[in-house]
């Protein structure tokens, strides 16, 4: 049976909640977290998730809010995890699907033809501001961090910065509803995943230096625990200096292969 949400933030009319635990944690799937803004009646889902994961959210949302009244899904990139149960949610509700441009035309291979019609929002490479009830999502660029086409969302209201896959620790759902403080301890959680998937520490340094201009109160990354407190001048720092994607490559990676494939399926690693 799934936890309860981790509830961000909530005031009289405005409420962040995160889902932690709706995949199974049998080692065949990450680890991924799912949110949902409400702000005066109007109600958004960043980053939905896979199929593993819809009937739970679908289901725990109900008690919250009515998902006949979602009117955004919003992804920060176009990634299995992070949209790959789009079909279910445009059948199940009348919400549009945010999403950057570079990924218009690649969300339709996720669901039957034409459901997409006239259900999707491209936000163009700079970002944007996207209504919410009374308030607004700042839509920030995060481009090659790790996707082509990606955004971070940051609420002004509670203050939180939704970062996708930037900011990532390999968890389980239990770990990931407390935030981390002091980031040292969790850098063996992160390390290996950014200097992977993150593409150089150029654009790192970019993006580091324009979320130092936000009023941060919680950094919450798709997978694993949020970043609070003293942590967010750490994480900031950590990824100044943190070397990663094209800036490790060199003329071993791009080597003709020798070692034989085995042909028998094997569980994720």
């Amino acid at each position: 049976m799934a936890l309860e949400p981790v509830e961000l933030y909530r005031d009289e009319q405005h409420a962040c909640l995160m889902f932690t635990d709706l995949v199974e944690e049998d080692a065949q799937a990450v680890q991924a977290n799912q949110f949902l803004i409400v702000d005066h009646g109007t109600g958004a889902i960043i980053d939905p998730g896979g199929n593993l994961a819809f009937n739970e959210l679908y289901m725990g949302m109900v008690r919250y809010f009515s998902p006949h009244k979602l009117s955004y899904l919003i992804a920060s990139h176009a990634d299995p995890d992070i949209i790959a149960s789009l079909d279910r949610w445009l059948t199940s509700t009348r919400a549009s699907l945010v999403i950057s441009r570079v990924w218009e035309r690649f969300v339709p291979h996720f669901t039957k033809v034409g459901k997409t019609e006239n259900r999707v929002i491209p936000v163009q490479d700079p970002g944007g501001i996207l209504p919410l009830g009374q308030s607004q999502l700042h839509i920030l660029p995060a481009h090659f961090l790790h996707a082509e086409g990606n955004f971070h969302f940051y609420d002004p209201i509670s203050r939180i910065l939704f970062t996708g896959d930037l900011g990532v620790s390999m968890t389980d759902g239990y770990i990931a509803r407390t935030p981390v403080t002091d980031l040292a301890p969790h850098i063996p959680r992160m390390e290996g995943f950014h200097r992977r998937y993150m593409v150089s520490n150029k654009v790192l340094r970019l993006w580091v230096a324009m979320a130092r201009q936000l009023d941060i109160s919680l950094i919450v990354p798709q997978h694993g625990a949020p970043i609070m407190g003293p942590a967010i001048a750490q994480f900031f720092d950590w990824l100044d200096h943190l070397m990663c994607g094209v800036d490790l490559m060199d003329n071993q990676n791009y080597t003709l292969p020798q070692q034989a494939i085995s042909p028998q399926p094997q569980r994720p690693q």
